[in-house]
């Protein structure tokens, strides 16, 4: 049985994500933090981590692109996994007792019309299903948690409203963390990999030039702090193709000429979006 980690209490997105990935028979392994979760990948106390990276309405999840840089491990896989919010409370309460909303704060940045018409005080926490446990365990009336529909069958919570996400269509993307580069697998390919260059005019015009020039698709562009000096950046790239492709191949050796340096964080096949 595999052992999976994840950021949040069971319940969480992030738990419903790994058994989606890996079926039911996984045992989730809670974190407290997106650090805790790097580290119990990288100490081996976990076979595959899974991570959060960006929200199809609140965009990247900055912590976890950082903690990439920082620790030895390898990007093997990715989910996508649609995020439908509820307003969770304790039996017996209403809408109108609700004082207090409380949940992870990009639940609460995805949810941010229908709490801005509420009228509420909006108090971020650290996991969307741990609010929910919060508010069980503490008893505490006038205050919800934004969490999942399976957060308020695990903590025993009313629901008070669905689907409150400001844009229905709510997907999260959790990359699958791993010790070892993963075998390839059949369908559409995706490359990860992180960059810097030198802070002078057109350096990564040259750097992304070596994808251009052999058709190879950007998927996405990320930039970060770099943390050596202020004002300068690292750059993390998506892009379509396998590594081992041969044009793929071919960039990599170019952008070499023209980083500082460069990581590939895995090839992996990349997920489609549910119909």
């Amino acid at each position: 049985m595999a052992v999976v980690a994840f950021q949040g209490e069971l319940g969480a997105y992030g738990d419903e994500a790994v058994r989606a990935r890996f079926g039911p028979s996984v045992e989730p392994y809670p974190c407290k933090s997106f650090a805790d979760l790097f580290e119990a990948v990288a100490s081996g106390r976990v076979d595959y981590g899974l991570a959060p990276v960006e929200n199809s309405q609140a965009g990247s999840i900055n912590d976890v692109y950082d903690l990439l840089r920082q620790h030895d491990l390898y990007v093997a896989g990715e989910v996508l996994h649609p995020v439908n919010h509820a307003l969770l409370a304790l039996p017996g309460q209403t809408l109108a007792d609700i004082r207090r909303v409380i949940s992870h704060p990009q639940a609460l940045a995805q949810c941010d019309r229908f709490l801005r018409e509420l009228g509420v005080e909006v108090v971020a926490t650290y996991d969307t299903a741990g609010s929910a446990k919060l508010i069980r365990e503490e008893g505490l009336t006038g205050v919800a948690a934004v969490a999942g529909l399976g957060a308020a069958e695990r903590y025993g919570l009313a629901v008070l409203a669905e689907s409150i996400q400001t844009i229905k269509d709510n997907v999260t993307r959790f990359v699958q963390l791993q010790r070892a580069p993963a075998p390839r697998e059949e369908g559409p390919q995706k490359t990860m990999l992180f960059f810097a260059v030198a802070h002078q005019p057109g350096s990564l015009y040259q750097a992304l030039g070596a994808l251009a020039r052999r058709n190879i698709n950007l998927l996405k562009l990320e930039s970060r702090p770099s943390r050596n000096r202020p004002w300068e950046y690292v750059f993390y790239l998506d892009f379509e193709g396998h590594r081992d492709d041969e044009p793929v191949r071919e960039a990599l050796a170019e952008l070499a000429q023209y980083t500082n340096f460069c990581k590939v964080l895995g090839s992996f096949r990349r997920a489609t979006p549910q119909a």
